[in-house]
């Protein structure tokens, strides 16, 4: 794997967590926003990587059901896996597409 493609992983696991973190805030009680901004994050990571969407879809999406599991042992939250393999699998299509022409 090049250079690019681990950096592109790199952002969309700091940017996974991010949302994360936000998400998990007493104050934060808008998850619509984090779904948007997970499908949004591996959409654009996916585009850049040009491969592997499933791994971009978990390095970007899997923190907040992680964190639901552990911490709250709320196995709901595996529903947020969703935003992120639609995203990434759309970023990495319209990469695909871009590409052929």
């Amino acid at each position: 794997m090049g250079k690019s493609f681990n950096l592109t992983v790199l952002f969309a696991s700091i940017f996974g967590i991010a949302i994360a973190w936000i998400d998990s805030q007493p104050s934060w009680d808008d998850s619509g926003i984090s779904a948007f901004m997970v499908l949004l994050v591996s959409m654009l990571a996916a585009y850049m990587a040009k491969r592997k969407p499933w791994l971009i879809a978990l390095a970007v999406g899997a923190w907040i059901p992680l964190y639901g599991i552990i911490f709250a042992q709320n196995f709901g939250s595996l529903l947020s896996l969703l935003p992120g393999i639609i995203g990434a699998y759309t970023g990495w299509w319209i990469e695909r597409i871009l590409t052929e022409k």
